[in-house]
């Protein structure tokens, strides 16, 4: 199994940020990609950002050029910087690994406990 420990969270003021960081173990596996979902109150849980192991990244819109995901491959480590919040971002943010058994193809997906993040206006 892969498990993710998120810390991190916490209150901050609109215009504020944070940094959220995610460390997983990871017996038997190899991680092809670890990332940030966020999920608001009464809405669907959605992507932030994530990060291969190529170092590629993929956010979703609304974040770009405000916050950055970045991961240390040596440690299972992602962060998530998060700049300039905003109050709609308020949510419980959820870091993700992609992953497959050592010997396998097939990925399987694994999720943190998740972090609370509120933004204050």
């Amino acid at each position: 199994q892969v498990q993710l420990v998120e810390s991190g969270g916490g209150l901050v003021q609109a215009g504020g940020f944070l940094r959220l960081s995610c460390t997983a173990s990871r017996r038997g596996f190899i991680i092809d990609g670890m990332g940030w979902y966020r999920q608001a109150p009464g809405k669907q849980r959605e992507l932030v950002g994530l990060v291969n192991n190529d170092g590629r990244t993929n956010y979703e819109d609304s974040v770009v050029g405000r916050f950055a995901i970045s991961r240390d491959p040596g440690k299972d480590t992602v962060y998530l910087q998060m700049n300039s919040l905003k109050s709609e971002e308020t949510a419980v943010y959820f870091c993700y690994a992609q992953a497959r058994r050592l010997g396998r193809t097939n990925e399987q997906h694994f999720w943190g406990q998740g972090t609370q993040v509120i933004v204050s206006s």
